[in-house]
């Protein structure tokens, strides 16, 4: 974990959804900044973020939201994100930081340095591991990123004090700070976020088309609510998010069809050993997960 070492005078946050209008309500219960700014395109979620009381001015002008501000996030969707960062890292002060909160890694570093024509030394990608199904800035919550990790993917060019300083905000509101490559985050991502997200919209579509989709979807029980839960969360952002980390997707999918093949083979041939071991091996995997993460919050 990084240690906070800096705090923020103005945080300006670009995209006031859940992600954006959560971190600006644990850095206004936190104090973590003197000045709270949001900048977006939809004026009635700005009003909306000041009524909340979780922002202390807001601008639809980036230009003008960029003014003063010694730290920015881009919270907007992940290819949204590549367009702000267009409009941010030529116009940031020297000694501001950028950071942001996509899904996604590889695609903002690459953009980053096509825009800059290298990868500028204030701009330190991130990635909250934190969420719910509910979107918008009404569904912010200050406690959001409590005990949950915040991924940091610094490359060589990233400035020590830049990273220091987005730790430090990402420190106060709770969360546990880590970095990795991003080639590492895109594919642990793919297999442990993006593949559940896609696969929970696949069964769910699937089965609203059958001809049975009705009789299914009354009597599905706790099981099927728990397992397609986040087929619930905004469709945009993760058509978004599957077709940025396209390639570390498809290789997922291509494992995991392949796994999905031995099972079926195994039911088909009547296999128990085979399936019985699959579910065993499975079984033991997801305690020590459970176990893992109830230590983690303890």
């Amino acid at each position: 974990m990084v240690e906070k070492t800096s705090s923020v005078d103005t945080l300006l946050v670009i995209g006031l959804g859940l992600i954006g209008g959560s971190l600006c309500a644990s850095a206004k219960q936190t104090g973590a900044a003197r000045v709270i700014r949001a900048c977006g395109y939809r004026d009635v979620s700005l009003k909306r973020g000041l009524e909340l009381g979780i922002i202390d001015e807001y601008t639809t002008d980036v230009n003008d939201a960029l003014d003063g501000a010694d730290m920015v996030v881009i919270a907007t969707p992940t290819l949204t994100a590549n367009d702000m960062l267009a409009q941010v890292l030529p116009r940031i002060a020297v000694d501001a930081v950028v950071t942001d909160v996509a899904s996604v890694k590889g695609s903002l570093v690459r953009e980053a340095q096509r825009l800059m024509g290298r990868m500028p030394a204030n701009f330190v990608p991130g990635h909250p591991i934190a969420g719910s199904e509910q979107s918008g800035v009404s569904a912010a919550r200050a406690d959001l990123f409590v005990n949950h990790r915040v991924i940091l993917t610094p490359v060589e060019e990233t400035a020590a004090d830049a990273v220091s300083r987005v730790a430090a905000m990402w420190s106060s509101t709770g969360a546990e700070v880590l970095t990795m490559s991003v080639e590492d985050h895109d594919a642990v991502l793919a297999n442990t976020s993006h593949l559940p997200h896609v696969l929970a919209y696949a069964l769910v579509d699937a089965l609203a088309k059958s001809d049975q989709g009705e009789q299914i979807f009354r009597f599905a029980a706790g099981g099927f609510r728990d397992f397609t839960r986040i087929a619930s969360s905004d469709p945009v952002m993760w058509r978004d998010i599957a077709l940025a980390n396209r390639e570390q997707l498809l290789i997922a999918l291509d494992s995991f069809s392949s796994h999905l093949d031995l099972l079926r083979e195994a039911i088909e041939s009547g296999d128990s050993t085979s399936l019985q071991q699959i579910f065993e091996h499975a079984k033991e995997s997801r305690d020590q997960f459970a176990q893992d993460l109830a230590a983690r919050s303890a």
